[in-house]
């Protein structure tokens, strides 16, 4: 089961990026390809712990699925939000700073010693079990204050679009509702396996919550394409569509 929902969501991943990348070739808005960039690091994530169910965990897998799954998927994912709520300049700047936290962790997870006995086919592994401090903390801060980003964006937005009676804007607001449950749906597996250790509730998690998300994009893209022109001149959709103006005002979030 764990397997199965491990490859379920790597393939939702792959056509969510591929849905983004295709956007991001049209219109060159950096949200979008930084959403690509994060949603190729869930499905390789994914695709990871895929392996290890599947085949056998060993210290590589793990490591590749902690390091994009713990620590830099969320953070990404966060930085095209930033993009779209702040524009250009402070997203350049985030991503700087991203791009350092990267290069970072990606050092210390890939060096740090571990401890313990992975088990090729016992349960997934956990960081708890097996790093010291410094890879825990990059994964909780990473994504715990990605997800923060994200959720909030998302829920501001739907929030914003049920106030208002424009063509489209309940369908705006449902696909940022969808999105900002999706980010919930994921937080909460991470910390159910890290507490009490249940794989299949954290696989659940990773297939429903990428797949929330992924419906939350639909449909916010969707209404977006059914709007009239001027009203995507003054508003700009959900952050999944930012994609018709980087100058138009920016509201939203994935």
């Amino acid at each position: 089961m764990v397997a199965g929902l491990a490859f379920l969501a790597t393939a939702i991943a792959t056509v969510f990026a591929q849905a983004t990348g295709v956007r991001w070739s049209r219109t060159k808005a950096p949200q979008q390809g930084v959403w690509t960039f994060a949603l190729a690091l869930f499905a390789l994530a994914s695709a990871a712990l895929a392996v290890g169910v599947s085949t056998g965990w060993d210290e590589g897998v793990f490591r590749v699925f902690y390091l994009l799954g713990a620590v830099l998927n969320v953070p990404w994912l966060a930085l095209g939000t930033v993009y779209l709520l702040w524009g250009r300049t402070i997203g350049n700047r985030a991503r700087a700073g991203m791009l350092v936290f990267t290069g970072f962790a990606a050092g210390v997870v890939l060096s740090a010693p571990i401890h313990g006995v992975i088990a090729p086919t016992g349960a997934i592994p956990i960081g708890k079990d097996h790093f010291d401090a410094l890879p825990r903390v990059l994964a909780a801060v990473g994504s715990g204050v990605g997800a923060i980003v994200v959720f909030a964006g998302a829920a501001l937005s739907a929030v914003r679009f049920a106030r208002r009676r424009t063509p489209g804007s309940g369908a705006l607001a449902g696909g940022n509702a969808l999105i900002a449950l999706g980010t919930l749906v994921l937080s909460s597996g991470g910390i159910l396996q890290g507490i009490a250790g249940k794989d299949e509730a954290f696989a659940l998690s990773l297939a429903v919550g990428i797949s929330v998300i992924y419906a939350g994009f639909v449909v916010a893209s969707g209404a977006g394409s059914t709007r009239p022109v001027s009203a995507r001149r003054t508003n700009l959709p959900a952050s999944v569509r930012g994609n018709e103006s980087t100058s138009s005002t920016r509201v939203g979030s994935l």
